[in-house]
């Protein structure tokens, strides 16, 4: 499969990049990481009003753009790059991916429009260990109550599960384990019973909450019973999109890395002059290249609906991973002493690749998917 951005999506990228650089400078990144919501919901309601960046996957008939997910990984692409402090990925990836999959049409119906229209903010609540990212960990259980359901346990590191409006929980029936008895369910930010509380965490611009759930009541969302495929494939979706997300980090940190051996002058020249640094540089953008090239492929063969999606998912995210933390490193060391002050902006990008790295699994878990994907 060959693959390469048309002109329209070029464009699109020219003109996103351009908005970002100019809503999501340093300055205003340093301040909402400083907040408890970690973003400005005046802000986010622009960004949805003027853009519709919530709506590029959502198809026409539920509200949204009707785009693929090669505009999709442009978007976050591009946010990686401004470190944009928005509830983008767990709204528009995470929650938005699991409904499309599992959903109904009537339910499709019911919760996309809001999301599109960037008035529901939402998220994807599944992880309860930090040491496994899969369905099969899940704990927390769903029993029927009248005609609905009732939630009882608790999930942590949830992307902005502290203000979501919409938060789709995987939950397990009780006595069953594995991938059985898995559903995926709703639930209201504001429910009774539901307590959420936001994590400390090393990467302030992309908040994590835990929430416990004591007889929270819940409706369900597609079959029951028959959650595992759908969340899977979303899991995939979300590594892919992630992947591209964590090559504009690279690409960022390496080109603000150029720019600043560029300027810095040691013994009368610009340290960009040394051959050591010239290695370094050229490391740099060989991993960065070829990280971009695995997220952009795995990005169009979701599209394409490649059978080995699982394998090249896994793929991106590994290179990406590696790719961005490695690219950190180099940026710190490049910048000197400065590189490590908390003034210079370099650590702000360092700690989005290193928590990238292991959200939904690090490059290890997943070089060990694409061996298992090959091997079958």
């Amino acid at each position: 499969m060959k693959f390469s951005f048309s002109s329209e999506q070029e464009e699109f990228r020219s003109n996103l990049r351009r908005f970002l650089g100019e809503r999501s400078p340093t300055k205003e990144v340093r301040r909402l990481m400083a907040t408890e919501t970690g973003f400005e919901p005046a802000a986010w309601r622009k960004l949805n009003g003027e853009l519709g960046l919530t709506a590029v996957r959502i198809p026409e008939a539920y509200g949204g753009q009707g785009f693929g997910f090669g505009e999709l990984c442009i978007v976050l692409e591009e946010m990686g790059r401004s470190l944009l402090c928005a509830p983008f990925f767990s709204t528009a990836v995470l929650a938005t991916g699991a409904i499309l999959n599992a959903g109904t049409e009537a339910e499709k119906q019911a919760l996309l429009p809001g999301i599109a229209a960037g008035d529901t903010i939402a998220t994807l609540a599944w992880v309860e260990n930090p040491a496994h990212w899969d369905a099969a960990a899940t704990t927390l259980t769903a029993k029927p109550s009248g005609s609905g359901y009732v939630l009882d346990g608790f999930k942590s590191y949830v992307l902005d599960g502290h203000t979501a409006d919409l938060i789709v929980v995987l939950a397990r029936a009780p006595g069953s384990s594995g991938d059985k008895g898995l559903s995926l369910f709703t639930v209201k930010g504001d429910a009774k019973g539901l307590s959420r509380r936001l994590l400390k965490t090393m990467d302030e611009t992309r908040k994590l909450a835990r929430l416990d759930f004591k007889g929270v009541e819940a409706t369900l969302l597609g079959e029951a019973g028959a959650a595992a495929v759908p969340f899977a494939r979303t899991m995939v979706e979300a590594a892919v999109c992630l992947a591209n997300e964590m090559a504009g980090v690279s690409d960022r940190l390496r080109e603000d890395s150029l720019e600043y051996a560029k300027m810095r002058m040691q013994f009368g020249r610009a340290i960009a002059s040394f051959q050591s640094m010239k290695h370094k540089h050229a490391d740099m953008l060989v991993d960065v290249e070829l990280a971009k090239s695995a997220a952009y492929y795995a990005a169009a063969a979701l599209d394409e609906g490649d059978d080995d999606i699982v394998a090249v998912a896994s793929l991106a995210k590994a290179a990406a991973s590696d790719a961005a933390v490695q690219t950190a490193v180099h940026a710190i060391q490049i910048h000197g002493g400065i590189g490590f002050t908390w003034d210079n902006d370099t650590h702000l990008w360092f700690k989005r690749a290193k928590s990238s790295e292991v959200l939904l699994g690090d490059a290890h878990h997943h070089r060990e998917q694409m061996m298992q994907h090959w091997a079958a």
